[in-house]
């Protein structure tokens, strides 16, 4: 993979995995594209990368669970007369709790930002790089892909939604020069227990750091693997759902994921 002089579109910059792969793209000469809610924030990493290396970085504010965000970031790169290389479909969050208890608009928001969005940034950006025959999809999936999570349901469906569609593009891109990687971090240490409400009952083992993801994912996309599972407890834990009955699967991860109140 070459890096310097290319450009990288990261969503969920402004903090967590997607702040840890803009300034891994920045060290590696990547023109940055930073799209989050949060502005201020934005803003400053833009400064910081920058000031860091010798590259340019763009703050394009969005908040991705509105259906219209997705066109105005294109309209942003289209303005600035970007060439987008790499797109980093990183924004996501998750509910937790029995399912009847969560905020309807909540679990939208939730769809449209880990599913919607991803699916319509990657309409607007890969024909340029099929066309190009050069390009890059990385896909923050999530260890919870490959088994349904009872009191998280939404959020793990949003992920087996991403794995598998990330599995399609990987199969139908590999021939034409664009690469597609799912990476499916566990527990790793961002805003997302913050934003969950309860990381003592959700969360599972150890907490990693967001650098270790960027990491793995890079070191799979040079590689043009289809997908890869950080940790290796976790790779584990992917294998074994494919080996049991479903029921047996639902129950027991039903059973883990219990809330303890």
């Amino acid at each position: 993979m070459k890096y310097t002089g290319r450009t990288a579109l990261v969503t969920g910059a402004s903090s967590g995995i997607g702040a840890a792969f803009a300034r891994e793209l920045a060290a590696r000469g990547c023109t940055l594209v930073l799209v989050a809610r949060r502005e201020d924030r934005l803003r400053a990493l833009a400064h910081e990368l920058e000031g860091d290396h010798p590259i340019k970085a763009y703050a394009v504010p969005a908040d991705l669970s509105r259906p219209q965000a997705v066109a105005e970031v294109r309209a942003e790169t289209d303005k600035l007369d970007l060439r987008v290389d790499m797109l980093v479909n990183n924004a996501g969050f998750a509910t937790y709790g029995p399912f009847e208890t969560i905020d309807p608009i909540r679990d939208r928001d939730q769809v449209m930002v880990n599913v919607a969005a991803a699916v319509a940034l990657t309409h607007v950006y890969l024909p340029g790089m099929v066309e190009r025959r050069d390009g890059a999809v990385i896909n923050i999936s999530s260890a919870g892909a490959f088994q349904p999570m009872p009191y998280q349901a939404v959020y793990a469906a949003s992920k087996a939604f991403i794995q598998s569609f990330s599995e399609a593009l990987w199969a139908e891109n590999r021939d034409r020069g664009v690469r597609v990687v799912a990476c499916c971090p566990a527990a790793t240490d961002t805003e997302y227990f913050e934003v969950l409400g309860n990381e003592e009952e959700a969360r599972f083992g150890a907490k990693r750091p967001p650098s270790g993801v960027v990491h793995a994912a890079l070191h799979a996309l040079e590689r043009n693997r289809l997908s890869v599972v950080v940790g290796l407890p976790w790779k584990l834990t992917a294998l074994v759902p494919r080996l049991l009955p479903r029921g047996t699967v639902a129950r027991l991860s039903e059973r883990t994921t219990r809330p303890k109140q």
